[in-house]
């Protein structure tokens, strides 16, 4: 927060190119360490992939099936941190895996995979696997498909419901630590000298203003815009990046567990969740090479879905449908289908003084953060440790509400402003929120209801216009994004008339 001009002042040790939850955390760490620092996002914090994630803390029990089993001890070992340190945010879940029509063999493999998958997960707070009795998975999931059902197994895993505030906090503290850090804010151009970047030019997305941001080295945190901003930077090099898209569907309420299920389609595992009152069903792998800011769900990408959930859960067909997401992740670059490349990240410097994250994801975000602050610690020749699997998120403290130990100052506002107006205010003071869809879905959770956040809206409107001061052209230009928002998701129910103040 505060002035844009701030950017173009002394010349950092970092500046990294992008907001999503990799490069937050890299701004989190690298100002615990004492670093100054700068973070730049050209959309709203967190908005993109880390959004258009399946929202799950977890291992990833298939990728037992392709040996990775360090990128599986990894995430385990990071999702522990997060239920500790960002208790409000990250919750344990517990998963079944449905038997219904499975062979014995295939249950006899999945008891491998989850002993296993306690056995890497050694240091873990949550239960064991055990197996369930078809009596009791009937009972705890009556919608599930009766015929041929023999069982389940439990095991647990861990939910994020709003990783864009789990962002959001890395961000804040990164703030509190000394970073200076801004969202809609583009990289246009760079500056070299000597063969290598000495600065960046940053302009403002909304106000058109620039900056001149000077660093000694640069962190390219981008995802999969990774090798278009790597162009951008003037870097001579081959594609690193595999990019693909996944999809989700947000349903009325069907499910009471998380289902993992295999898809009868082509074998892959997906997921059917609760979510914020939802049946959250995920996700699809599919390449994707166009600009990873228009991807967005398609008939083909749905009826996939459809298909694969239908013959474990009968009555899909027969849900409201509330919305629908998509994200693209950032893969190393490797042949082979989809969904067997794998997520491990790489840390290297592709040029002099910059280096680059490739791959990942989000369970991963703190480690992947923590060896990307390691590779430019070692580049700026400083000797500073990693703090942050030990230090909680700004929020910790309360586990009741999204904004934990902050919700102190959303109560505060809520006699001048009501709850939802207070929540957009505070948003706007202290969470980097400019925008009415900043607010409406990435620091609150208005996308899951059946009407987009529509009867919200109006409030949150009022609220963010008299902090901010918007007039009546603006007040339509911000109603128009979200009813654009409310489009790409496949909701048309959005009302197109601006309310009144």
């Amino acid at each position: 927060m505060g002035n844009f001009s701030a950017l173009g002042g002394a010349e950092f040790d970092a500046a990294i190119i992008g907001g999503g939850i990799i490069g937050c955390g890299v701004a989190r760490d690298l100002a615990l360490r004492g670093l100054s620092v700068a973070l730049i996002e050209k959309g709203d914090f967190g908005g993109a992939t880390t959004a258009g994630s399946t929202r799950l803390i977890h291992g990833g029990l298939r990728y037992l099936e392709m040996l990775d089993f360090a990128l599986v001890r990894m995430d385990l070992r990071e999702r522990e941190i997060l239920l500790r340190n960002a208790p409000h945010l990250v919750k344990p879940l517990e998963f079944r895996i449905p038997f219904v029509g499975h062979s014995w063999f295939f249950q006899q493999k999945m008891r491998a995979g989850l002993c296993l998958y306690d056995l890497l997960s050694y240091d873990k707070s949550v239960p064991n696997h055990r197996f369930v009795s078809a009596a009791e998975t009937m009972r705890d999931e009556p919608s599930l498909a009766r015929e041929g059902c023999t069982g389940s197994a439990s095991y647990y895993d861990a939910q994020v419901c709003l990783p864009e505030r789990l962002a959001l906090e890395n961000v804040i503290d990164a703030e509190r630590h000394g970073a200076i850090v801004r969202n809609y804010a583009e990289v246009v151009g760079v500056a070299r000298s000597s063969g290598r970047i000495r600065a960046l030019r940053a302009r403002d997305v909304d106000s058109g203003e620039e900056a001149e941001v000077r660093a000694k080295v640069f962190v390219n945190a981008t995802g999969p815009w990774f090798d278009r901003v790597s162009e951008r930077m003037g870097a001579v090099q081959s594609r690193r990046i595999r990019t693909t898209k996944g999809i989700h569907l947000a349903c009325a309420p069907m499910i009471q567990k998380a289902n993992v299920l295999f898809s009868p389609v082509d074998g892959r595992l997906f997921f059917a969740i609760p979510l914020l009152g939802t049946t959250w069903i995920s996700t699809t792998d599919t390449d994707f090479r166009d600009d990873p800011g228009g991807v967005r769900a398609g008939d083909g990408d749905i009826e996939y879905l459809l298909r694969s959930v239908e013959p474990f859960f009968p009555d899909v067909r027969r849900l409201a449908l509330y919305s629908t997401s998509a994200g693209v992740r950032a893969l190393v670059k490797r042949d082979g289908s989809e969904s067997s490349v794998s997520r491990l990240h790489k840390v290297e410097q592709t040029e002099p003084g910059v280096v680059s994250i490739l791959g990942g994801k989000i369970t991963g975000y703190r480690a992947i953060a923590e060896d990307a602050s390691d590779a430019v610690c070692k580049v700026l020749g400083v000797s500073a440790n990693c703090s942050t699997a030990v230090l909680p998120l700004p929020g910790t403290g309360n586990a009741e509400t999204l904004y934990g130990s902050r919700w102190s100052g959303v109560k505060a506002l809520m006699e001048e402003y009501g709850s939802i107006g207070a929540e957009a205010v505070f948003a706007a003071r202290e969470e980097y929120c400019s925008h009415l869809d900043d607010y409406m879905f990435r620091r609150a959770a208005h996308a899951f209801s059946p009407d987009f956040g529509a009867s919200v809206a109006a409030e949150a409107l009022r609220g963010l216009s008299r902090e901010l001061g918007w007039d009546e052209a603006r007040r339509a230009a911000e109603w128009g994004r979200v009813a654009a928002a409310a489009e790409k998701a496949s909701v048309k129910s959005y009302p197109g008339i601006v309310p009144s103040l």
